[in-house]
């Protein structure tokens, strides 16, 4: 059985620690410690935490060898991004640019076609979802329609700002509200209406 004997100091950091943390994993290293510090037995506490008597020795191992830092979990580096880092300010001028600009006959890009013209340009192959995990770590969004258009170049947003302020000047650029259209029976009630004022006579008229 592996002893775990605290001082005071060492008390009072694992607590404060397991009442701040967030992680529940790292609480329950904590826990185990302090419950162990307290003469319970590897299996008791294995129970009480829903977790197996070797990994409750494997916490007290970790945190005898290197005290908290020995704790919280260490996960292994991923593997690295096959889309170099330095490409995003190239993908994020496609987007801004649109798929035309590069021969594509689309409005907007999708994460598919950037992957494929990734490929095509740089003979980098990745999938979609790879594309996808790139351009939202980079902040980059092919779905928007009005993204290359209005953020992509400054001066294109000058221009677009130009020739709306010139529409709303023109004679004809003001907005034009459509008349409410009529419907069958108010127009036949309209024409009724008319052709009784038409024959119904007047007073000073002659009645021959």
């Amino acid at each position: 059985m592996r002893w775990i004997r605290l001082t005071a100091t060492e008390q009072v950091q694992l607590e404060q620690l397991f009442q701040t943390t967030d992680d529940r994993r790292l609480r329950d290293r904590c826990q185990a410690v302090l419950m162990a510090s307290r003469g319970r037995k590897r299996q008791t506490i294995a129970q009480d935490l829903g977790v197996h008597r070797t990994t409750v020795r494997l916490w007290l191992k970790h945190y005898q060898q290197q005290g908290l830092a020995g704790l919280p979990i260490h996960w292994a580096p991923g593997q690295p991004s096959r889309i170099p880092e330095t490409m995003a300010p190239m993908i994020l001028a496609w987007v801004k640019d649109g798929p035309q600009s590069c021969g594509l006959d689309r409005a907007n890009w999708t994460y598919e076609e950037l992957a494929t013209h990734l490929y095509r340009t740089t003979g980098i192959a990745v999938k979609r979802t790879a594309m996808q995990v790139f351009c939202q770590r980079h902040d980059i969004r092919p779905y928007r329609p009005m993204y290359r258009y209005l953020c992509g170049n400054p001066e294109k947003q000058q221009a677009a700002q130009a020739e709306l302020t010139a529409l709303k000047k023109s004679p004809g650029g003001g907005v034009r509200v459509a008349e409410p259209r009529r419907s069958a029976v108010s127009a036949g009630a309209d024409v009724v209406h008319r052709l009784g004022r038409e024959e119904t006579p007047s007073p000073g008229a002659d009645m021959g």
